[in-house]
């Protein structure tokens, strides 16, 4: 089955406003210059940098995302930002479940999965996150650790319209280690699988699984190329323009 591939860029805990402005106004500019392109574009920036992205944006269907959200839509919840204000300001993605929000802020499966409903419910397509560490993946542990990841982050009325995932290895994050073109296969076609198992065939057949953790430029076109793998999560590679559109291009779009 045709998926459209998403090539999205996590921006991370990196950007002022002037350099946020001038990475997504290069972005818009090539992705305006590809016509209509085959894949879609997504770009994740800090909160503090939405809407002025968002602006920068303005004319060149790169879509807005954001990389977390809370699951409650207003109240005493210092620091945090609701699905509903990340609407307000033009997103139409959000990031969940990213390993390092799991690692660094001991976000459970049961947490993302009430922020991914409550963002469904806000009008907001989640891009919900698994992966593996390395211990897990040497006990040979990765695809149990996944498939339980989704059951658990993922809500059950979710589907290929409001719901894409991304497996991130977290060995591979930022490493410059990159899985096998096997590995990768074999999660992904599991993945499927467990989907098709929560969700229904006919969402799972449908739904977009991208790949996260160091792709480049040299490495999109083997992995996008991949029969399951619909597209990429990118993280240090999306703060260059051309290193962006590079992945893009690589992988056919």
């Amino acid at each position: 089955m045709a998926r459209r591939k998403l090539i999205a860029g996590n921006w991370k805990m990196n950007g002022q406003l002037a350099d946020g402005i001038a990475l997504a106004r290069g972005i818009a500019q090539e992705v305006k210059a590809l016509g209509k392109p085959a894949c879609e574009f997504l770009v994740c920036p800090p909160f503090t940098l939405l809407t002025s992205v968002k602006k920068a944006l303005r004319g060149s269907k790169v879509a807005l995302g954001a990389q977390d959200c809370h699951f409650n839509a207003k109240g005493a919840h210092t620091g945090d930002i609701s699905p509903q204000m990340l609407k307000d300001v033009g997103c139409s993605y959000v990031i969940l479940g990213h390993s390092e929000r799991r690692a660094d802020h001991g976000e459970s499966d049961e947490l993302i999965c009430k922020k991914a409903a409550a963002a469904h419910a806000a009008g907001l397509k989640t891009v919900i996150c698994i992966g593996e560490t390395l211990k897990q993946r040497d006990d040979g542990k990765a695809i149990e650790v996944c498939t339980s990841q989704i059951m658990g982050s993922v809500p059950s009325d979710s589907t290929s319209t409001d719901t894409v995932i991304a497996y991130e290895p977290v060995w591979a994050i930022g490493t410059g280690k990159v899985p096998t073109t096997a590995d990768v296969e074999e999660v992904h076609a599991a993945v499927r699988k467990v989907l098709a198992k929560k969700l229904g065939k006919g969402n799972a057949n449908k739904m977009r699984i991208l790949y996260g953790g160091s792709v480049k430029p040299g490495n999109a076109k083997e992995l996008l190329s991949l029969p399951d793998v619909d597209g990429a999560l990118i993280g240090g590679a999306s703060l260059k323009v051309e290193d962006f559109l590079a992945i893009a291009k690589n992988s056919g779009c």
